[in-house]
């Protein structure tokens, strides 16, 4: 410790100098009730003693002028610590309060609720910035985005909205369903503005199936093949399909299809040779599919034309025509000099020759749809001495009117209600003998005839009638009414 009065270096615990002889006081720490008393008792020893005691003064002046500096200089080293630790805590609670609040406004439902406000103000710029702020701190949140494009749409910038829609279904960090949602509201603007070319595209390219087929009316696919092209040894019905409602279009010749060219109702039936299918698809949105070809060689066995026995030429006695075909193929045959196809009437049986001249053509066709060459017989029918057909169906009335089958000639009967009547079909040889059928048919006031099960004959020389049978063989007999 250091003399205040001279500077010397005290020993510790003294309180007289050894150097100057001054006695050492120790003054505590300031307060501020010290300085006030101080001040006061200067003023008295200022105002009582002035002038008086030179010496003494000056001691005493000195002795206070020494503690009111060590007094002065303790209180201002505490009023120094005392506005830094101030200026600390105050800046420690700055930052706190600062930090906070900088957290706060950056959080995404601070963001969100801010975007709310300006929305509901108009202020949607300023609401797309506070989403797209609140997007940066947390990019896993789809909803942010949804809402951007809603505010977008509201101010009709489709475009925009679409940029923002397309960036959910371009990420791989959103969940499935809010994939879906973003397709279903892409296709919702497109199909506003009747974009329907852009839905296409946007499915085509989409890599999920289950979405594509929620969509699927938009889309215009390639007609489906129902076989693949290459070669068959058979005919094949090539069937057509579309992934939705709409229309084909095609041509069979190799050419272009295009909205002119045939419209697919029902499967193609590619028959032998070669055949180059072309076709395309158009939605009922007008969006049409890329055109599909494929190529079909189809080569098939040509089954033997059938064997007709009896030559052509004319005939006086009533004959039976007889046919043969091929293992694995059907008979057709026509009278009308028409070509014979599988709709013509279907070869069952040994066929009464007509009466008159008549032209036969018999075909037969494989399984697999290919038709042989065509067999043809032209035969001609005059029996001698015949009753005519008209007066033969006549005999035929009179003798069931006879046996009571009839009431009367106009083909009353008392089973029926309707009315029977009769006409010449042909002629058939029984027995060595030739014999007109002669088929039944009934009306039952409606004016449609309708064939019954019963057959009759007439004799074709001598007119007697009969009901055509059958014996124990399977063979014709007449049967006498």
């Amino acid at each position: 410790m250091k003399c205040p009065h001279c500077g010397n270096e005290m020993l510790e615990g003294h309180l007289i100098c050894e150097t100057c002889g001054e006695e050492i006081r120790i003054v505590p720490d300031f307060e501020p009730e010290i300085e006030n008393r101080i001040t006061e008792t200067l003023s008295t020893l200022v105002a009582g003693q002035d002038g008086e005691g030179s010496t003494e003064k000056k001691q005493a002046d000195t002795e206070t002028e020494d503690t009111f500096t060590e007094a002065e200089d303790t209180a201002s080293d505490g009023r120094k610590a005392w506005v830094i630790a101030s200026l600390v805590l105050f800046f420690l609670v700055a930052l706190v309060t600062y930090s906070a609040y900088a957290y706060h406004i950056r959080t995404v439902d601070y963001q969100i609720d801010k975007a709310r406000e300006y929305a509901e103000n108009g202020s949607y710029a300023e609401a797309i910035a506070c989403l797209e702020a609140a997007y940066e701190e947390n990019p896993s949140r789809a909803e942010l985005l949804f809402q951007e494009a809603d505010y977008y749409y509201v101010q009709q910038d489709h475009e925009a909205a679409l940029q923002v829609l397309f960036r959910i279904i371009e990420s791989s960090r959103f969940a499935y369903e809010e994939i879906e949602e973003a397709y279903n509201k892409i296709i919702t603007i497109y199909a506003n503005q009747e974009e329907y070319g852009q839905i296409n595209e946007l499915l085509r390219s989409c890599p999920e199936p289950d979405i594509v087929n929620m969509f699927q009316s938009y889309l215009a696919m390639e007609p489906e093949f129902s076989y693949v092209e290459g070669s068959y040894a058979e005919v094949i019905p090539l069937k057509l399909s579309s992934n939705t409602s709409g229309t084909i279009y095609y041509t069979t010749d190799g050419s272009t299809p295009t909205k002119y060219s045939q419209i697919y109702t029902a499967p193609l039936f590619l028959e032998d040779g070669e055949h180059t299918i072309s076709a395309f698809f158009v939605n009922d949105y007008g969006i049409e599919s890329e055109i599909v070809t494929k190529n079909y060689m189809i080569n098939l066995s040509v089954p033997n034309a059938p064997e007709v026995e009896l030559y052509s030429g004319e005939y006086t006695e009533p004959m039976m025509i007889v046919a043969e075909g091929v293992e694995g193929c059907k008979i057709y045959y026509t009278t009308d000099e028409s070509e014979p196809t599988a709709d013509s009437v279907p070869y069952t049986g040994p066929i009464p020759m007509p009466l008159g001249k008549t032209l036969f053509k018999f075909v037969n066709i494989s399984e697999e749809g290919v038709s042989s060459e065509v067999t043809m017989r032209t035969y001609t029918l005059r029996l001698r001495n015949a009753i005519p057909t008209d007066q033969a169906v006549a005999k035929l009335v009179e003798r069931l009117v006879e046996t009571g089958y009839l009431e009367d000639a106009s083909g009353h009967s008392k089973r029926l209600s309707g009315v029977l009547s009769y006409q010449f079909s042909s002629v058939l040889g029984i027995s060595g003998s030739g014999y007109y059928t002669i088929n039944e048919y009934y009306d039952d006031g409606t004016g449609i005839l309708n064939r019954t099960d019963k057959v009759f004959l007439v004799q074709i020389h001598t007119g007697e009638a009969a009901q055509l049978g059958y014996d124990e063989d399977g063979e014709f007999v007449a049967v006498a009414l």
